[in-house]
């Protein structure tokens, strides 16, 4: 049976390929057939899923230690709805500028 193919020439770095071929190997694929299911997946879906892991830097590490520690102290406003919080914004913009 004859396979109508053809070649697809994609301009990559080189360290990407090199970590995608060794991922590839670990689950016993070739790096072709990988690039072939993704394109068929995206045909079939219409979409294009990528996750990514998580990795907070420092300064979100700390920032979210923060946030915590303030939620648990109660130095937090919480709003029920979007213009609740306008509704406060604007309140705190006109007592800033009574006070000037």
């Amino acid at each position: 049976m004859y396979m109508n193919t053809t070649s697809l020439h994609v301009k990559i770095d080189t360290t990407i390929k090199e970590q995608a071929q060794k991922t590839a190997d670990e689950f016993g694929l070739s790096l072709s057939a990988v690039v072939k299911v993704l394109l068929k997946q995206f045909i079939r879906t219409k979409r294009l899923s990528v996750e990514l892991e998580e990795n907070p830097n420092a300064y979100l590490r700390q920032s979210l230690k923060e946030s915590e520690k303030d939620i648990k102290a109660g130095r937090v406003i919480s709003f029920k709805t979007g213009k609740d919080a306008l509704d406060y914004l604007t309140a705190e913009i006109e007592n800033e500028k009574r006070r000037e």
